[in-house]
């Protein structure tokens, strides 16, 4: 029997395939049934800075308004309900999850900057999340603001969400850092365990007849896996730290080349939201694509495979990727 056993920040998981930050986590029965599929471990939907500040605002407002109302007026204070649409309704979630599963359950902030909401990583850990992955997704637009300084600012914001917790920190990176190792490298040695590649780039569309901005989710394809899997193929061996990968996870080959380039574990969302078949019997499937693939191939365990295919035993990797580079666009043949 193969193993498709591996391990994630210290986690032990019984294969490599979790699910990934996405409104599944909202429901606990739907999270149960992931893990009845098969799936190792699920990461929480995220809980942003923007609501938890804003939950903070809203409870000062009505703590300090109007001093001179009637204290007969009890309907002046706000429904108690009213707080559950934030922070406090994360947590229950987490603990409720925590109970349900025996699976790992990885809480999830979505932040930018240092301040008091970051003491919600602790309360995350309180309420018996098994680790935190904290999203830096963050689009600078002041021309005044430099890489450099961006950089710093995201580096001491690990440092400061891993300094109020113990238990392990998994960041996920966007793609668009100009020296991505060095930032990764740095992001590590503030603290993080693991790096999730890449949190998805959302980006708004404009309606011509309304003019107005559109916001829509598009779903993700397995084409879109092939950045994090040369980042992390060539981040593999080099950077002290799991790696994690996400966007474009849809198939068991598309898990089978994320272990091949160094990955932990291949996280999915999209396939397991909208696919064509229920998520709990997808999982399933993809799981048993894996194992018998590894019978075919003759491989005894997932973590054999894992790193075969990275970019460790290239002495210039950077050559690597010219050449690369070279081969696709001269490969173009133009039909008459």
């Amino acid at each position: 029997m193969t193993d498709l056993s591996t391990t994630y920040l210290g986690l032990n998981l019984k294969n490599p395939l979790v699910a990934s930050a996405s409104p599944l986590s909202k429901n606990v029965d739907k999270a149960r049934k992931l893990e009845e599929g098969g799936v190792a471990a699920i990461v929480m939907y995220s809980l942003f800075e923007e609501q938890i500040i804003h939950e903070s605002l809203e409870l000062d407002h009505y703590l300090t308004r109007s001093s001179d109302s009637f204290a007969e007026a009890m309907s002046y204070f706000p429904n108690a309900d009213k707080y559950l649409v934030g922070p406090e309704k994360y947590l229950r979630q987490v603990s409720e999850l925590k109970k349900a599963l025996k699976i790992p359950v990885i809480g999830s902030l979505n932040g930018v900057s240092k301040g008091g909401w970051t003491n919600y990583a602790k309360q995350i850990q309180d309420v018996g999340a098994d680790a935190l992955e904290l999203n830096l997704y963050y689009i600078p637009t002041d021309p005044d603001l430099t890489a450099q300084e961006l950089e710093n600012a995201q580096v001491e914001l690990v440092a400061e969400v891993k300094s109020a917790i113990s238990i392990p920190l998994a960041v996920k990176l966007g793609p668009f850092v100009t020296a991505l190792p060095n930032f990764a490298r740095r992001i590590v040695d503030a603290g993080a365990g693991a790096l999730v590649l890449f949190n998805r780039f959302y980006q708004p569309d404009f309606d011509l007849e309304e003019l107005k901005v559109l916001h829509s989710l598009d779903l993700s394809t397995s084409a879109e896996m092939r950045l994090p899997l040369r980042w992390i193929s060539i981040l593999h061996g080099k950077i002290n730290a799991d790696f994690a990968l996400t966007s474009g996870i849809h198939t068991s080959n598309d898990v089978l080349k994320a272990m091949m380039a160094g990955a932990k574990v291949g996280m999915m969302a999209s396939e397991l939201l909208w696919g064509a078949t229920p998520a709990p019997q997808r999982i399933s499937e993809i799981l048993n694509h894996i194992q018998e693939w590894m019978e075919t191939h003759e491989y005894q365990s997932i973590k054999q495979m894992q790193g075969s295919m990275s970019q460790k035993a290239v002495k210039e990797p950077a050559a690597l990727e010219r050449a690369n580079y070279m081969t696709i666009l001269n490969s173009f043949r133009d039909t008459p």
